[in-house]
């Protein structure tokens, strides 16, 4: 298992966790549906050192106006949009291991996200429509360890922790804000089947994202879960292409003076599309670019859009 042929996906694990989304008091959540799967995510390779990466992710989503949701900056929205683009970077640094069963790996990403929110508000007999934008750094994301248990040539797995920071800038009564306000913990796990001499995979991702208090609103987003699967067939021309899909299901209701009035505002949603990857390599190094889009099914309580993931990873 070459460094080159396998660290930007690695990278491209660790950009996918870091989308940006409102959370559940803002009818999303951090985690997108199917953004979250990604190649060999049971894998680190042995190699050791630095690798950086860049990705851009897109998403326009929708609530119906006939459905009350929880805005992050506190009060609710008869129906709600919302338009999230972030542009992160990622560096990722691989351990020197003599283990010839295990890897290990820290992350780190920095992101800069454009939310666009638009909420119709009531207030007594009076309603109107009112739309909100801000641009700056997103929630930075930290994983402090990824271990990768090499079961085979064919089968890995990977354990891992990532923390989620309030670094983004957060207002009160602001429609759209850069922040959730609250610190995320989500324990993952990935795992990643090789078949047809390696050019076909299997990769799928599992997590449960635990949140902190929203202490400006005094709103506690329940726990919830997700996993997130693709399959990849891989040709010597370096093109790749494949099917991705998620599930996204809220364990527990949200609470709080405001999820209390919705009921705990449980959540769900799924999603499947196509996906194709290209990769080239000359002496030295390689550039790998991938391509997602997904249509969102079944929601409930969520923002319901077409998520779409561009990302390029140069290893030297």
């Amino acid at each position: 298992m070459k460094r080159l042929a396998l660290l930007p996906l690695v990278i491209a694990s660790a950009i996918a966790i870091a989308i940006p989304a409102h959370a559940t008091e803002g009818g999303l959540g951090r985690p997108i549906t199917g953004l979250q799967a990604t190649s060999y995510s049971g894998l680190i390779p042995p190699t050791p050192g630095w690798t950086f990466a860049v990705s851009y992710a897109y998403y326009d989503g929708t609530i119906s106006g006939t459905r009350e949701v929880p805005l992050t900056g506190g009060g609710t929205s008869l129906g709600l949009e919302g338009r999230f683009d972030l542009l992160s970077l990622t560096g990722v640094y691989i351990w020197n291991t003599k283990s010839p069963s295990w890897n290990f790996a820290s992350m780190v990403t920095v992101p800069f996200a454009y939310v666009d929110v638009t909420a119709n508000l009531r207030l007594g007999p009076l309603s109107g429509s009112k739309s909100d934008s801000d641009t700056g750094l997103y929630d930075m994301t930290f994983a402090p360890v990824i271990a990768s248990h090499h079961f085979s040539q064919t089968q890995h797995l990977s354990l891992s922790l990532y923390i989620y920071a309030p670094t983004g800038d957060y207002k009160t009564g602001q429609l759209a804000n850069p922040s959730l306000n609250n610190w995320t913990f989500s324990p993952t796990v990935g795992y990643t089947q090789l078949f047809q001499e390696g050019s076909l995979e299997w990769s799928t991702t599992t997590a449960v994202d635990f949140y902190t208090k929203n202490n400006a609103t005094d709103y506690q987003n329940g726990a919830v879960f997700r996993i997130d699967s693709l399959l990849m067939k891989r040709f010597p021309t370096g093109w790749g292409v494949g099917a991705v899909g998620g599930w996204i299901y809220q364990l527990e209701k949200d609470s709080g003076p405001t999820a209390d009035l919705l009921n705990g505002f449980k959540g769900r949603s799924l999603a499947l599309g196509p996906m194709v990857n290209y990769m080239k390599k000359w002496q030295g190094g390689q550039v790998e670019f991938s391509l997602r889009w997904l249509h969102e099914f079944d929601v409930k309580n969520r923002l319901k859009g077409n998520p779409a993931l561009l990302s390029a990873t140069i290893a030297l």
